[in-house]
């Protein structure tokens, strides 16, 4: 098929639709368990969908507005963030280290948003769809633009490290073996967005849009199975359960 499919408006189109479904199926887990991870990751997803029908539109159209496009490119830099959020809310022992991380994504956020809104654009860097970047807010490393680093490596580093550390730390209980899966799909999605993010911003950009979907379909695969440790935490019971009737035998 020609790159001007798989570079199509329709693929960011069903990855904004999907990524609303996968929102809501995130709500209601956080509605029936209240774990702060669960609101966290339905928030990136959030921004994920929002920013993927801001692509669409944009391919659609054939033009950025202006303030979509500052919108846009604040909520496609953060996502990254909220979802690393809430694998450090899942992994860590206290929150407060999630509280901190919380506020520090707030702040930056909020001088992003303020940034974007206060820079002239580059007009003539203003093309449809993925491909413009940040490259309309300036040069690599100005401000607003470096404020997209603060996003991406903390909650990339985040995703990688803590699933890593889930990974070992579940690996040898059988019984939560589930969460080792979970958290290798995890470090795939990552892998996956951060490798489509990449060759991108190198020019490459075809396939690009099949890969965001990709990526956010693996992604909450393992955020819902990492999600809870009800399952294991019950298995458990059983097998001692089972343990204690075969010794009164």
């Amino acid at each position: 098929m020609s790159e001007a499919f798989w570079s199509g408006w329709w693929w960011p189109a069903a990855t904004g639709l999907i990524g609303f479904v996968y929102v809501a199926l995130l709500v209601r887990q956080w509605l029936q368990r209240r774990k702060p991870h669960q609101l966290a990751w339905a928030i990136g997803f959030l921004f994920y969908a929002v920013a993927a029908v801001m692509e669409a539109w944009s391919e659609r159209t054939g033009a950025w507005d202006p303030t979509v496009y500052r919108i846009y490119i604040v909520l496609a830099a953060s996502l990254v963030g909220f979802l690393g959020l809430g694998t450090l809310y899942l992994i860590s022992k206290r929150p407060i280290w999630g509280h901190a991380y919380l506020a520090f994504l707030v702040v930056c956020l909020a001088v992003f948003f303020y940034g974007t809104f206060t820079t002239e654009l580059l007009y003539d860097k203003l093309i449809p769809g993925i491909t413009v970047g940040g490259t309309a807010l300036g040069p690599g490393g100005s401000f607003p633009r470096v404020m997209s680093l603060p996003f991406n490596i903390t909650g990339t580093l985040l995703l990688l490290g803590g699933s890593t550390l889930s990974v070992i730390r579940f690996l040898p209980k059988r019984e939560y073996r589930y969460r080792v899966w979970a958290n290798v799909l995890i470090i795939v999605g990552t892998l996956v967005i951060a490798g489509a993010g990449s060759m991108a911003r190198a020019g490459r950009t075809v396939g690009l849009y099949p890969a965001e979907m990709i990526a956010s379909a693996i992604l909450l695969a393992g955020f819902l199975m990492a999600g809870t440790l009800e399952k294991g935490a019950q298995a458990v019971k059983q097998r001692l359960s089972e343990e204690q009737a075969a010794g009164r035998s």
